[in-house]
């Protein structure tokens, strides 16, 4: 027997400029595993991916297992500057050790700029490869705030994530 359960995310990150010594190649957010160019890096400990750290959010939500910063807490230094992915993956090995497995899930992306259009297959490429479900049951979006709030203003950009997932029940539930 299996029971569905649902988890939900929220990741947000601001924006700085990038100043005249940054070099070319550094000069790009990650979002959702994909780097895309931009004049503004997101600030965080890690790389900073609001995309990953939403998902990682919602799959953890989802079998009760706590949130991102229990997992990887912001003031151990072995996680500055970590590629969120090894974040992604932790959240799925604890899944699928409890026997568990992704139905789908819905990832939204809140910023102004960059664009998202033309990176979201990629995204969805990413995402369903590392977490080896089809692509079909992974949605990647964007929306904007109007140019309203920290968003609008491009002061940060902030993710949302839902997932579901498939847990076997256990024998002593009620």
């Amino acid at each position: 027997l299996f029971e569905t359960r649902t988890g939900m995310g929220y990741d947000v990150h601001p924006l700085k400029a990038h100043d005249a010594d940054t070099p070319v190649q550094q000069q790009n957010i990650k979002l959702c595993g994909i780097k895309i160019p931009h004049t503004h890096y997101l600030k965080g400990f890690s790389d900073a991916d609001v995309g990953f750290h939403a998902i990682v959010d919602a799959i953890l939500g989802a079998i009760s297992a706590g949130d991102i910063g229990q997992h990887f807490p912001p003031d151990d230094i072995k996680w500055q500057g970590a590629d969120s992915s090894r974040f992604l993956m932790h959240a799925y090995e604890m899944l699928r050790q409890r026997g568990g497995e992704l139905v789908n899930m819905d990832v939204t992306l809140i910023c102004e700029r960059p664009k998202i259009a033309p990176y979201r297959e990629q995204m969805v490429q990413l995402i369903a490869q590392l977490l080896k479900i089809d692509p079909d049951r992974v949605s990647v979006k964007a929306t904007t705030t109007e140019k309203l709030g920290f968003e609008g203003r491009s002061e940060g950009i902030a993710a949302q994530a839902i997932v579901s997932v498939k847990l076997p029940v256990k024998e002593n539930a009620a």
